[in-house]
């Protein structure tokens, strides 16, 4: 254990499990029959994951019953998404019993959104030098890949890199905040800049980088229309970066030894 150089698992708990329900809800059980083989499902998969990444230390992020920062200052923020089945919210607990069964631990947070602690975990070790794998199909995690994290859609079979980066937003890693800032996220009812939409967001952060020299150039007397329209909406494409950007400064209350894999005896 101590000759290896630490990597730390991150499994984004409901993005998985809402993912295997699904699968189980679209065959002929009744939903007791689903919540049986989706936990049974949970437990092959977890044990897959465990033997492909063979991390030292490994968690599972769950989603509380969080009043996000992020809906203070947006009240329409995530509005419209389908909420999770009924028989789904009531297994949780049996459901986090089976990360447990496969030596994971699990936290859930009453005051965060799990996305916020995937990052604060994924960029805390990345500063250390160390490694970070985040099981997720969540595109918005692309914005803190670097070297040292690595995003895998388990259910794509794909990873989500830099060059995943590249081929569909035409940017890098680092101006994905800035390019949602302008187009928005429709899936958290983001909205970004009127008339801005993925390929102008891309033709303006090619050109200029990112939203501070965007928002300096709307000054000039000659700006072009897209600039004009960032402009007029300046305030919704900065509330927009607010709300997209992830924290990674939260306190988390635990340090790695807690979580190593396999789990240590005390």
């Amino acid at each position: 254990m101590s000759n290896l150089r630490p990597h730390l698992l991150i499994i984004d708990a409901l993005n998985l499990i809402r993912r295997l329900h699904a699968v189980q809800a679209q065959q002929a059980l009744t939903p007791a029959q689903a919540l049986v083989a989706t936990r049974a499902n949970l437990v092959n998969t977890c044990r897959k994951l465990l033997a492909a990444s063979e991390p030292t230390h490994v968690i599972a992020v769950f989603d509380g019953e969080v009043h996000s920062w992020r809906k203070e200052v947006y009240p329409a923020y995530k509005e419209g998404r389908t909420p999770m089945p009924a028989e789904l919210r009531e297994g949780l607990g049996e459901l986090q019993d089976a990360f447990w069964e496969c030596g994971v631990d699990a936290l859930l947070s009453e005051t965060d959104e799990a996305d916020d602690l995937v990052a604060t975990l994924a960029c805390g070790i990345a500063r250390r030098g160390h490694q970070a794998t985040i099981i997720s199909t969540d595109k918005g995690f692309c914005q803190i890949i670097c070297p040292q994290i690595r995003i895998r859609d388990y259910f794509n079979k794909r990873w989500l890199d830099a060059a995943f980066v590249q081929q569909h937003y035409g940017v890098a890693p680092a101006q994905l905040v800035d390019f949602w800032a302008l187009t928005g996220v429709s899936g958290s009812n983001i909205k970004g800049v009127p008339g801005i939409g993925p390929k102008t967001a891309t033709q303006l952060l090619q050109q200029y980088g990112d939203l501070a020299t965007l928002l300096t150039a709307c000054q000039q007397e000659e700006a072009p229309k897209a600039l004009r329209k960032l402009q007029q909406h300046q305030e919704e494409a900065l509330l927009a970066q607010r709300l997209v950007r992830l924290q990674q400064d939260i306190p988390l209350g635990f340090n790695l030894r807690d979580i190593r894999y396999p789990p240590q005896p005390e």
